[in-house]
């Protein structure tokens, strides 16, 4: 296909550093020529303390940049249930919707730091905690990713309980365990393929040599780009409308195929103006349940119309359904649960309920 240093050119630290030093920090400088004065203006400002620690938020393999907090696996058994079980699973073993999250490692992992079943493909589907080498890896993206509908919302006690139950679930602490700034060292010693990383091959064979091995380029970058392969719009199409599948937030958005709609099959999904006068819609869409449902085709959960047409005629569903989708459940469609909502108030959850009893027009 192509590569991106194909098509964008590679900016390396020591000249993003130096370009950045010249960006924030030149100031007003004047200097005499022999005949006129050279003045440079000065472009940007320094970035202040709080903004650049919005942005540090990593943590490094050897926990630096881990924040201090602490979380038991009791506390974190029921954030899982509440908040990560739809998609993973009541023990993270679920193959649903993502891979497993635990399985496939063994005491004896623990003891040599690699997992045996990578080499001998012993189990069905590899599993995080069989691939993952680092603690902080987990740490640094339930922190940031998770949930999937709202991500960077738990607080970092509640990112700590989660990784607790985690590792509760994969045997590697007991269950009264609490993760900590401290404990968490401690842990790392017993990651089941902690001795699993390294870095003496790349992603892609180049000839013998890992490619990662490759130095900068800043020479013949392309001008223009070109689109050489496209997905058919069969495929594109074969869950559903993409539009409708993914997050309430972020620049990016999937292309809306749903006929008679603006950005079809040829949109590349930037206008999203054809639901913007639609305010349920975008209520549905604000408080995550797009994430699971979609209007007219089945997702995580039914189809909004399908549920209209479970439902018609039932004088007691609308009271039925606004209850279950402030407690959450699971049952009724499937043995995936549905959290409880918590974003919008009983109001909102009404009108919402109401519309997709008419089908969500």
């Amino acid at each position: 296909m192509f590569r991106s240093t194909d098509f964008f050119p590679v900016l390396t630290l020591q000249r993003a550093v130096v370009l950045a030093a010249l960006l924030v920090t030149v100031g007003d400088i004047s200097a005499k020529d022999g005949s006129s004065d050279v003045t440079v203006k000065p472009i940007g400002r320094a970035a202040t303390a709080a903004e650049i620690k919005a942005w540090d938020i990593d943590v490094r393999p050897d926990f630096q940049g881990l924040p201090a907090g602490s979380g038991s696996v009791e506390k974190g058994q029921g954030i899982w249930d509440n908040r990560c079980a739809s998609c993973h699973g009541t023990f993270a073993e679920s193959n649903e919707i993502f891979t497993p999250l635990v399985g496939g490692t063994t005491k004896e992992d623990q003891k040599n730091g690699r997992v045996a079943a990578l080499a001998g493909n012993t189990v069905p589907q590899r599993t995080t905690f069989m691939k993952v080498a680092t603690l902080s890896t987990l740490y640094d993206y339930i922190h940031r990713a998770m949930p999937w509908n709202a991500p960077k919302s738990l607080s970092t006690d509640e990112v700590y309980a989660v990784l607790a139950y985690l590792l509760n679930l994969a045997e590697i602490v007991p269950d009264d365990f609490v993760l900590n700034q401290n404990t968490i060292r401690d842990v790392q010693s017993r990651m089941p393929n902690r001795n699993g990383m390294t870095r003496q091959h790349g992603l892609w064979d180049n000839k013998g040599k890992p490619d990662v091995h490759n130095t900068a380029c800043m020479q013949h970058c392309a001008t223009e780009v070109s689109i050489i392969s496209t997905l058919p719009d069969f495929a594109r199409t074969a869950n559903g409308n993409p539009y409708e599948q993914n997050r309430n937030f972020g620049a990016v958005r999937g292309v809306n195929t749903e006929p008679g709609k603006s950005g079809g099959a040829g949109s590349t999904g930037g206008d999203q103006s054809s639901h913007g006068a639609d305010s349920l819609h975008q209520l549905a869409n604000a408080s995550g349940c797009l994430a699971c449902h979609a209007v007219s085709s089945k997702l995580v959960g039914p189809a909004f119309t399908d549920v209209a047409a479970y439902y018609k005629g039932n004088d007691g569903a609308l009271a039925a359904l606004v209850a279950k989708v402030q407690t959450g459940g699971q049952g009724n469609w499937g043995q995936i649960p549905m959290p409880a909502q918590v974003q919008i108030n009983k109001s909102q959850i009404e009108q919402l309920v109401g519309w997709i009893l008419k089908g969500a027009p």
